[in-house]
């Protein structure tokens, strides 16, 4: 059975992109959020010595992502509109991007649960670029996870929205207005169908 929530948007991309940046801005609005993953796998892996770290084990890295990521989409509020940092597609990018096989169950995870069919990509930014403790990408590596990105959601069937390389503002206002937009969309969608 196919789990469809048209009230739940991905943001995606390469690293260091601003999708967290993006996300908290939205928060602050007002919209329900659902944070990265990743950054968490690898903070509390480093804290207990575990190897589910991109470093160390990729492949059991983009399984906890995933599994997180499934239990995200389960437990959030199915009546708000919700934005996800990165998506039950994100770890078959990732995966995509280590060159290493996808797992059967990740991509049938990927078809049974669906967000709204509009999905925002960050495009890579150099300028704001930055490494840290958890991010260890070089830029090319951030912006070849992006055409992965890019790849992947559009193989899964969304349609992939980029965001303008803009300011924190600028870009929140940009992607409520394409909320607004895509569940305009949808309303009229499910309006032709019951005709």
């Amino acid at each position: 059975m196919i789990i469809e929530r048209d009230d739940f948007f991905v943001l995606t991309g390469g690293p260091g992109a601003g999708k967290t940046t993006l996300i908290e801005a939205l928060r602050g609005r007002g919209l329900a959020c659902v944070p990265e993953a990743g950054r968490r796998i690898i903070q509390t892996q480093r804290r207990v010595g575990g190897r589910a770290l991109p470093s160390a084990d990729p492949s059991r890295f983009a399984e906890m992502e995933l599994g997180i990521g499934l239990v995200s989409f389960c437990e959030a509020d199915a009546s708000r509109t919700t934005i996800f940092d990165r998506g039950l597609v994100d770890p078959i990018g990732y995966l995509t991007v280590c060159g290493l096989e996808v797992p059967a169950h990740f991509h049938e995870a990927a078809r049974t649960y669906r967000y709204n069919t509009t999905v925002f990509i960050a495009p890579p930014w150099e300028e704001i670029y930055a490494r840290d403790a958890e991010r260890q990408q070089s830029f090319d590596l951030a912006g070849a996870t992006h055409d992965a990105m890019v790849r992947v959601y559009g193989q899964a069937g969304y349609r992939l929205v980029p965001l303008p390389l803009a300011g924190v503002e600028e870009r929140a206002a940009f992607v409520l207005d394409a909320i607004g937009a895509a569940l305009r969309r949808t309303e009229r969608d499910r309006a032709r169908r019951v005709c």
